[in-house]
């Protein structure tokens, strides 16, 4: 039976499916024809609902949308190759084809952001008055020098006309976010902004995780995160920094989606930046489980091959990169290894991955 634990069961590529689609911007399934073909994919292959899966499987894909995973993209995340996720994206969709009678349920989170956030250059202003240029870090002695301050008319919405305050938030979160160790403010051209085109996911994401829902009655949900102007928020689960300079609260935890996931017999995890998103949201599900049962880390499996990390290109050296955040991803992956977690690679059938035995 499908969905048996110790299955081994993959089902053949849809033909609808082309590996071209992950390489094209401007594709977008046709949602009737997914459905019509998700009927037929469903009783021709006897795929039960996900409702009866005595395994519960959850992918969880990281910031799969348009603006990381294509080169016309405003953050385009290359890795060292120059191809990163275009090549993720295909072995991704291509793994939930062939798993889609193992897959229980897909969750997929969605960078959302507005014109002006505290780490894109339109926030900011430098000693000229001009805006700065991205792929630049900001330091809190940046802004206590005046090298760059936050653009003042920005105070209008965001600190009820009070530039004073806003500068004094601008410095406390540079801090606040050094103090962590784990980053200095850095600034990303502008990119997933809600309403363009950016924002969308993938189309081949998209056509994919339709079937799977169409073909297994799952629910398939969508999370949003980044939406608040004045704190990072890479990871899902909580913004970088939680509170202002005042006391206020710049965002929360977000605990009941850890346990939504928890609930699940395996969590795989693919998706967009390994040295970012992807990283600081595993981090924070490995927070959450440490709180409740370390041992439960042996249930997240990450995809390690539909996943890359940030390398900016230099344009006039080539071969060279502006940032390079490749080290940052593999220690990480080490990191979550040690913590239990297993690294698998999406052309290996889920039956034959560790733990699952």
């Amino acid at each position: 039976m499908l969905n048996e634990p110790g299955s081994a069961v993959e089902l053949p590529l849809p033909s609808f499916h082309r590996p071209s689609q992950a390489d094209d911007w401007a594709f977008a399934p046709s949602v009737p024809a997914i459905h019509e073909a998700a009927e037929f994919w469903r009783k021709g292959h006897g795929i039960p609902s996900a409702a009866a899966d005595r395994r519960k499987v959850h992918l969880f894909l990281v910031d799969t949308q348009k603006d990381f995973c294509f080169p016309g993209g405003s953050l385009f995340v290359g890795g060292r190759s120059g191809r990163g996720a275009l090549d993720d994206t295909r072995r991704l969709v291509e793994f939930i084809y062939r798993s889609l009678a193992e897959i229980t349920e897909i969750t997929v989170t969605l960078d959302t952001h507005f014109p002006h956030q505290i780490f894109f250059p339109s926030f900011w202003r430098d000693e000229s008055g001009n805006a700065p240029a991205p792929h630049q870090f900001v330091t809190g002695d940046d802004v206590r020098a005046g090298r760059l301050r936050p653009r003042v008319d920005l105070a209008s919405w965001l600190a009820d006309g009070d530039s004073k305050w806003l500068l004094r938030q601008a410095e406390f979160y540079c801090d606040e976010l050094e103090a962590t160790g784990k980053y200095r403010l850095y600034l990303w051209p502008p990119h997933c902004l809600l309403g363009g085109e950016g924002h969308l996911l993938v189309g081949a994401v998209q056509q994919a995780r339709l079937f799977h829902a169409f073909v297994r009655g799952a629910r398939n949900d969508l999370v949003v995160k980044g939406d608040e102007p004045l704190t990072e928020c890479y990871s899902v689960f909580a913004p970088e920094v939680r509170t202002r300079f005042d006391g206020g609260p710049l965002g929360t935890r977000n605990h009941a989606l850890a346990r939504r996931l928890l609930e699940a017999d395996v969590v795989i995890i693919a998706g967009q930046a390994a040295s970012h998103c992807v990283k600081n949201s595993v981090e924070d599900l490995l927070g959450e489980i440490e709180g409740v049962d370390p041992r439960l880390a042996t249930k997240v499996y990450l995809l390690q091959d539909c996943m890359s990390a940030v390398a900016v290109p230099d344009v006039d050296r080539p071969g060279a990169f502006l940032a390079d955040f490749t080290p940052e991803a593999e220690e990480a992956m080490g990191r979550f290894a040690r913590a239990g977690v297993h690294i698998v690679r999406s052309t290996d059938p889920i039956a034959s991955w560790p733990g699952l035995e």
